[in-house]
């Protein structure tokens, strides 16, 4: 599903124009992103957490050369999911 598909989705299940639940939507996404952006987690009870998480520096290997490199540490966003969604998923595949 494309962020186009999804905005028809719930503005159609939101009884709301498609043109207001974009921007909602949009302000949601970057409201997270400001979030975590400051290292703030972000959780939305019932479907899961987002958070930075932090990656320490480690050895490489250039596939091109074959040279050693090492990896700097570096932030990245993730995201766990909560029970509930993942029994909804579960149940969904069984």
């Amino acid at each position: 599903m494309q962020k186009t598909d999804f905005i028809k989705a719930v503005a159609e299940k939101a009884g709301v124009s498609q043109k207001e639940t974009k921007l909602v939507i949009d302000s949601a996404l970057d409201v997270i992103t400001e979030q975590l952006a400051k290292g703030e987690k972000v959780t939305l009870t019932g479907f899961g957490t987002f958070e930075v998480r932090h990656r320490q520096q480690r050895e490489g290997v250039n596939p091109q050369t074959r040279e050693k490199i090492t990896i700097p540490e570096t932030k990245t966003p993730g995201f766990s999911a909560s029970s509930t969604l993942k029994e909804a998923v579960k149940g969904e595949s069984a």
